[in-house]
């Protein structure tokens, strides 16, 4: 079985926890001044419509009594490795997806500690007798179902759905609950009369992959409880991937390198995070007609470098611009063949010096990174997506 467990308003909570002025109170961390930009809102501030990556004027404007803190990042990070040492004492099988949210797979320890779901209570019931904390676990057979479980009663939230219940489960469910369905998905399945998971599943399989070819079995699959991804830690991953759907189609091939630049600057981070290195790159490539292609490509030796990852996903997205030149709804960047160490063998005209740079850039970027938070410090190739992101979250 399969738990994905996520903190209730991760890094609010945290300064709600350790200042008792502020619970009960619409809290949002970071967001002050002309350019904030919000990092984390409490449940009694998202009552206003306060969301994450708005910026700190729309909040105020849509809660002028919300009480604004300063992020502290190094700390929520400090927390989010204690949080992450609990999850460690169950299984080792822990897939983080960010600081406060992850998979575990428990199938191999329920004989040390019971059935999955007395794991999922002594782990809710540690957090926050150790951290005074609360999280939402979801409990089921099938990743995505188990990440839907959790969503659905926060805060606090807990439930189970056993195989058998999986289909009676998802049928009501709108379809934006799927991975991969955002507003302009959302659209496009409504156009077909499909607005529940049920729809889908009932819908025709080959209809649905005429229309949106691998998306739309990919939706199928789901909607019919098929999923074989597997819990995989990111320090065993034979691969580390980051995409991004778009809720308007891009056509700007400038603003399709910024995306390609964050994307980049996500996975390479994970990567050196995990002491990893990889050996090639592939960029996912979705047309507005959800028509999806992959290209691939190794590099000449085994890299943990961001502009190394970047100069070549640039490559591939060229390759695939002039092969699609139609709007495209999703972009992605996924590092494959990892390995634990790279063996650099110098070559007579090896650019020491500029790799050294490379490096000395990346070490400065994590460190900063980890300390103020992930957006606060990006490549000059990225800033066009940052952004738009931004505005596009403020409704600005």
């Amino acid at each position: 079985m399969i738990l994905h467990i996520d903190m209730d308003a991760f890094y609010a909570s945290i300064e709600q926890r350790d200042d008792p002025a502020l619970r009960g109170m619409p809290v949002v961390v970071g967001g002050a001044g002309r350019r904030g930009v919000v990092a984390a809102a409490s449940y009694e501030a998202r009552r206003y419509g306060i969301r994450s990556a708005m910026s700190g004027s729309k909040a105020a404007q849509l809660c002028p009594h919300a009480v604004f803190v300063s992020s502290r990042l190094e700390h929520y990070a400090e927390i989010g490795r204690q949080v992450r040492e609990i999850f460690l004492r169950y299984t080792p099988l822990v897939q983080p997806l960010s600081l406060d949210e992850a998979f575990l797979d428990v199938t191999g320890t329920t004989r040390l500690f019971g059935s999955a779901e007395t794991i999922g209570v002594q782990i809710k019931e540690t957090i926050k007798q150790e951290l005074a904390l609360t999280a939402s676990v979801g409990i089921a057979p099938l990743k995505f179902v188990a990440k839907i479980a959790s969503d659905l009663n926060k805060p606090d939230g807990f439930l189970k759905v056993e195989a058998a219940d999986i289909i009676d489960f998802l049928d009501p469910l709108p379809v934006s609950r799927l991975w991969g369905v955002g507003p302009v998905g959302n659209s496009k399945l409504s156009s077909l009369k499909l607005k529940t998971i049920g729809d889908i599943r009932r819908y025709d399989r080959s209809i649905l992959n005429e229309k949106f070819g691998n998306w739309g079995d990919h939706l199928w699959k789901l909607a019919n409880g098929i999923d074989p991804r597997k819990v995989v830690p990111d320090r065993t991953a034979k691969q580390i991937s980051h995409e991004r759907t778009f809720g308007q189609d891009i056509t700007d091939l400038d603003m399709m390198r910024a995306v390609i630049s964050h994307l980049c600057e996500q996975v390479a981070r994970r990567l050196r995070r995990n002491g990893r290195y990889a050996r090639s790159v592939a960029l996912k490539y979705r047309r507005a007609d959800f028509r999806t292609f992959v290209h691939s490509r190794s590099f000449p030796k085994a890299t943990q470098s961001t502009d190394s990852v970047y100069q070549m996903a640039v490559i591939l997205l060229s390759e695939l611009r002039e092969q699609h030149p139609q709007p495209i709804r999703l972009l992605g960047v996924s590092l494959g063949n990892l390995s634990d160490n790279s063996v650099h063998q110098l070559e007579l005209f090896d650019d020491q010096d500029g790799q050294s740079s490379q490096q000395a850039i990346d070490e400065v970027v994590d460190q900063l990174s980890d300390q103020i938070g992930r957006d606060s410090v990006y490549r000059a190739t990225s800033h066009d997506w940052v952004i738009r992101r931004r505005d596009e979250t403020s409704g600005s």
